[in-house]
């Protein structure tokens, strides 16, 4: 064990871990340069068209110090995005060590300070690399003040390289060997592996990757899952590098992959402990938690045949994520769908992504929503997340929605526009801290619903891109929240239908209607848009009806020879607007999505 250093790379998004990880596998010859492209650990074509870590990946290094002698290094890239925080707490959950990237021309950001918190909370060895300094726009001292000030560590200690370059990269494996320590373990306890993340191979079934704490795993023993308490077999375990590389045996201390023979990647949650069957431990390793859908929305598919596929596209997908949740819901408007829940609006984008490339399906999907906890007359608690569960005003005493804790660094020139953004998001000013650069950060709690829409992209667009967000989940507190529902010719259209706080309400309805009226096709009638709370309209539009010109063959004559011929049209609409029905085009939906645009 004293010759293995596991270590992971955490960092704000964007500042170059995985082309970090990149520049390591090169030198420790884990990968040839014909292997070599760009974001190497990053293998879903997503990820690479985005520039983002989704999912943690883990390789396994053979390193040769000059004066040391060899090691094996383990490194676990982390994803960078605040959706995937749980992912990199269990990350870091299995290392003793962690290089903390900061970028030379941005400093300190707040995903940054959020992943360096998490990594002193697990006790961890901080190596701070300052990455990027081959840019024009570098500010080396600057960052290095930030840096020190921010950590109490000396200047000296702070290695400045380019990942793209290639500079400064064998002080970072030199620093990894000698500044972070080497695993502790009993290789002779009974068996303890925490599974830091978990992937679905379609001939093997669930791989869950581990690190092993205490005890040895050998292949063909009998294991079994502490939390949901299910048997199975190691049929094959080992290391991983670009592909899985079996052995006979992961002691404490490693870093491994193993495949149980599991068909369903949810009974190998993160964060569960493995041990032995025969002898398990009565001290399962800490920090196990399901992880909580945050947001909500429907997906239906366009066309109502592709319904089973979907449904098979899902179960295919959930067997990769297992934080991704799904139901299956009917909409008046919609047809047969799903109720999905996902960490984020990140996720939601994904999910939904990787479903119509992957699985070639067309789909739309409604506004997301969060979840509410609805206290009834009769003293019954109900969680709703979607709007059409929302029960009616006469049946609710409290509406509670869920805040989150928000933590917004900027520049102080930008200090007055943010704090007006969030007055507009029902944002509860906390505090104020000053940083060194000029900056400042902000400390405020929010309202979910009022930031998984667009705040990140507002926050981004009045700071020219210079603030940074980092938010956690505080629980639930009372609002008065109600449902707007929109109607058309006086029926309402559930999958239209919002979940929105009562003194936004006027305003939301307006925005809606005339929204709708842009998108929805005339038709032969008058077609009424309406948003109503309750029984009680709060705006309406009306979608003029097309008019043929009956009049046109009238040649002079009486006028109540044109009279007759209009009465006659007006009759005619009266009674097909009582049967006629209004087409509400995809685009309807797809826009409510964007409706914030002109805020």
């Amino acid at each position: 064990m004293q010759n293995i250093r596991n270590f992971c790379i955490i960092a704000h998004i964007d500042h170059g871990k995985s082309t970090l990880a990149d520049r390591l596998l090169e030198i420790t010859g884990t990968i040839s340069s014909q292997q070599a492209h760009g974001q190497v650990l990053d293998n879903m074509d997503l990820e690479q068209e985005r520039g983002i870590t989704i999912k943690a990946h883990a390789v396994t290094m053979n390193y040769q110090d000059p004066e040391l002698g060899a090691f094996v290094l383990n490194l676990i890239d982390t994803p960078g995005h605040v959706d995937f925080t749980y992912e990199v707490s269990r990350s870091l959950a299995a290392c003793e060590g962690a290089l903390l990237i900061v970028d030379a021309s941005q400093g300190v950001q707040a995903q940054t300070l959020s992943n360096l918190y998490l990594a002193l909370g697990h006790d961890l060895t901080i190596i701070p690399v300052i990455n990027k300094i081959d840019l024009p726009s570098a500010q080396l001292d600057v960052t290095i003040a930030q840096i020190v000030d921010l950590l109490g560590c000396e200047a000296s200690e702070i290695l400045a390289v380019s990942a793209k370059q290639g500079l400064g990269i064998p002080e970072v494996l030199s620093a990894v060997v000698r500044r972070i320590p080497a695993p502790k373990g009993d290789p002779t306890a009974p068996v303890r592996a925490l599974i830091f993340d978990s992937i679905f191979d379609t001939y093997r079934g669930a791989v869950p990757y581990i690190r092993v704490f205490d005890g040895t795993l050998r292949k063909g023993m009998p294991i079994l899952f502490v939390h949901n308490q299910k048997q199975y077999q190691a049929e094959e375990l080992g290391t991983m590098t670009l592909g899985r590389r079996p052995k006979e045996s992961l002691s404490a201390g490693e870093v491994g992959y193993i495949i149980p023979g599991c068909k369903n990647v949810r009974e190998t949650r993160v964060g569960d402990t493995i041990t032995g069957a025969r002898e398990p431990t009565d001290n399962p390793l800490p920090g196990y938690k399901l992880v909580k859908p945050m947001v909500f929305a429907g997906l239906y598919p366009a066309a109502s045949e592709d319904y089973t596929n979907l449904r098979d596209s899902l179960e295919k997908l959930a067997l990769n994520d297992a934080s991704f949740t799904w139901e299956p819901e009917t909409s008046m408007a919609l047809g047969f769908g799903f109720r999905c829940g996902f960490l984020g609006l990140l996720h939601m984008e994904v999910v939904q992504e990787r479903l119509e490339r992957e699985f070639n399906l067309n789909l739309i999907t409604t506004l997301p929503t969060v979840e509410y906890q609805v206290t009834l007359e009769d003293g019954q608690v109900v969680l709703i997340e979607s709007p059409a569960k929302m029960p009616v005003l006469s049946r609710q005493v409290t509406v509670e929605e869920p805040f989150i804790s928000a933590e917004i660094i900027t520049p102080a020139e930008y200090f007055g526009a943010i704090m007006k953004l969030a007055l507009d998001r029902r944002g509860v000013y906390k505090s104020t801290e000053y940083l060194e650069g000029n900056r400042q950060t902000l400390h405020y709690d929010f309202p979910l619903a009022e930031v998984i829409y667009d705040f990140y992209d507002r926050l981004k667009s009045i700071s020219r891109g210079y603030a940074s967000l980092d938010y956690e989940f505080i629980g639930y507190r009372q609002s008065d929240i109600i449902r707007l529902d929109i109607m058309l010719n006086g029926e309402i259209v559930d999958a239209l239908s919002i979940i929105v706080h009562k003194d936004k309400a006027f305003e939301w309805g307006q925005r809606l209607t005339s929204k709708l009226k842009e998108l929805i096709p005339r038709q032969l009638f008058d077609v009424a848009i309406q948003a109503s709370i309750g029984s009680k309209i709060i705006a309406r539009t009306n979608v003029r009806a097309l008019r043929k010109n009956v009049t046109a063959k009238c040649y002079g004559g009486d006028i109540t020879r044109k009279r007759k011929l209009l009465e006659k049209q007006r009759e005619g609409k009266r009674r097909m607007k009582q049967i006629g029905s209004v087409e509400i085009p995809q685009e309807a939906f797809m826009a409510l999505l964007r409706v914030d645009d002109d805020r």
